[in-house]
């Protein structure tokens, strides 16, 4: 893979006060380079009670390809290229979701939890060559 057409990765988790800050920041470091810095901001649910959210961008395009490995791991990465056009928005931003359970064990699996939005290269910035960019680069992988 010579160039990655990212400008950026950004992923983000919640963290419910029902559950451990370091098991979901766990989840979330199955996606990041090691030791990569995690945004960390507090928040309150509508009862009150405390939601962590936690966060990373990825600007690097070296550590853009780390995630972008990890996401091309998961099992069903074929149904992930097929639905393209409804995974890239007219900003071209492709967004995806990943289990966060499944992640805390170190499976990429898609699913609900982890939230993955990356800004696709596109020049001229349009939908169709942010899809067809990101097509050709989830091939690669």
């Amino acid at each position: 893979m010579s160039s990655v057409p990212f400008h950026y990765v950004d992923l983000r988790t919640f963290c419910y006060a029902t559950e451990d800050d370091k098991r979901v920041e766990g989840a979330l470091r199955t996606f990041l380079p090691e030791d990569y810095p995690i945004e960390r901001a507090q928040s309150e649910g509508h009862y009150g009670d405390r939601i962590v959210v936690l966060s990373a961008r990825v600007e690097n395009a070296d550590n853009i390809r780390h995630v972008l490995t990890q996401v091309a791991s998961a099992p069903d990465i074929d149904a992930v290229r097929a639905e393209l056009d409804d995974r890239v928005d007219d900003n071209c931003s492709f967004f995806l979701t990943f289990d966060k359970q499944a992640a805390f064990g170190g499976d990429v699996e898609r699913g609900d939890g982890i939230t993955l939005r990356a800004k696709v290269e596109a020049y001229p910035a349009k939908r169709e060559k942010a899809v067809e960019n990101a097509r050709e680069l989830l091939e690669e992988l």
